[in-house]
């Protein structure tokens, strides 16, 4: 059996797939320039992908299905910044311009629902200033989300002035002149998760659908990423209640081209392999 081309994140949990002959992935130096080519021409047979993408492809029609492997999941709360001069918390952003890299960036769907749920902060209550498009190339930005002028930085604004306050997913840069909205990040995240029982997944895994219908392939791959070292949890019944909460987040924030169950997201995984640990 020819490898199976894949694009995958090089972390700790995945280093040991870079050598494993079930598959060939394609070095990406950010691996959300990944999400576009997969969701839009299926350029890859396996694909790490953020979950906002994932819900968003599956309610614009595509067929991908989704494995019931986490790659990236963080407490979020950290990664909204403000200036340190400016004296305001979470729940003083009504009205306010917050940068976000593309409104439909996943860090974005968790934090406004977090706002939403936390501060009754509803996602158009706010001006969202986005910088780039969605990976779903039919997906336009809702009406309370405005591009930013062409060629604009986003930390650039944030420092002076134009945004109030900014969302930087993975890459919060380390700027004394920069705060957290959120006073305790740390504390905020902790109790999300004690609220809800789950930390917020980022990025999971899709395959195109001929390669879902492989049984034997899927099992095969289930296990290895298991046998790489993945600590996060796995399995469509742990993963449940995490994709129900950014199902309801991404259809109040606009993100959904039409309304989906978690039997339409979970669509196309082959039986026996929803369970944590299917062998090959």
């Amino acid at each position: 059996m020819s490898p199976l081309t894949a694009a995958i994140g090089r972390y700790r949990h995945t280093e040991a797939l870079f050598d494993d002959a079930l598959l060939r992935i394609e070095p990406f130096p950010a691996i959300s320039r990944a999400f576009a080519p997969m969701v839009r021409t299926q350029r890859f047979d396996v694909s790490e992908m953020a979950i906002a993408t994932v819900l968003m492809a599956r309610a614009a029609g595509s067929d991908l299905v989704l494995l019931p492997v986490v790659l990236a999941a963080r407490v979020q709360n950290g990664a909204l910044l403000r200036r340190a001069g400016d004296a305001f918390g979470p729940g003083e952003l009504r009205g306010r311009r917050i940068g976000v890299r593309a409104y439909s960036q996943t860090t974005g769907l968790w934090l406004r629902g977090i706002l939403e749920e936390e501060h009754r902060l509803r996602a158009e209550e706010a001006r969202w200033v986005t910088f780039e498009d969605a990976h779903v190339a039919a997906y336009r930005d809702p009406p309370w989300a405005e591009r930013a002028p062409a060629g604009s930085d986003m930390l650039t604004m944030l420092r002076g002035g134009a945004l109030d306050a900014a969302i930087f997913g993975n890459d919060v840069p380390a700027d004394a002149n920069l705060q957290t909205v959120f006073p305790d990040p740390d504390a905020a995240g902790r109790a999300f998760t004690a609220r809800h029982g789950f930390v917020p997944v980022n990025h999971m895994v899709v395959v195109r659908a001929e390669v879902a219908r492989r049984q034997g392939v899927v099992r095969a791959l289930l296990a290895r990423f298991r046998a790489a070292g993945n600590a996060f949890p796995s399995g469509r019944a742990a993963l449940d209640p995490a994709v129900a909460l950014a199902l309801r987040y991404a259809a109040g924030q606009g993100l959904l081209a039409r309304p989906l169950t978690l039997d339409d997201v979970w669509a196309g995984l082959p039986a026996g392999c929803e369970e944590a640990h299917a062998q090959p």
